[in-house]
């Protein structure tokens, strides 16, 4: 398991990812739709973990509902395992609550699935996996 990337809920994304690149001192990915979750996605990739800038594109979508209620910030943080469905039936043997119990599909055609944050501290935590 490794720290994939930190999720961060911005509301403009071309405004943040401009900030970002200048902080990091690099440019960030191309706009990416996920239609799955109804968010844009700009990556800064960085040498031992990514910054996933996250902008909501529909009201209903988590991440317009988080900054809604939160404001901008930090939304997830995220890790990769090498068997996302394993990974999930075990932790939830454990008592762990999940938001989802199966996979989905999230940004780079990643499989992603999220651990509910009032098992985890008030951390939403997410685990993706190459297809």
């Amino acid at each position: 398991m490794n720290l994939a990337h930190i999720g961060i809920a911005v509301k403009s994304l071309d405004a943040s990812a401009a900030v970002f690149e200048k902080i990091f001192d690099t440019k960030a990915s191309e706009k990416e739709f996920v239609e799955e979750q109804k968010v844009n996605v700009r990556k800064i990739h960085l040498d031992n973990c990514d910054i996933e800038l996250l902008e909501g594109t529909d009201p209903e979508s988590p991440i317009s509902k988080f900054i809604e209620k939160k404001g901008e910030g930090i939304h997830h943080v995220s890790f990769g395992v090498n068997d996302i469905q394993g990974s999930l039936d075990r932790i939830k043997n454990y008592g762990i609550k999940l938001i989802n119990e199966t996979p989905g599909t999230g940004a780079d055609d990643m499989l992603v699935a999220f651990l509910h944050p009032k098992s985890t501290g008030g951390v939403l935590m997410e685990f993706t996996e190459h297809k």
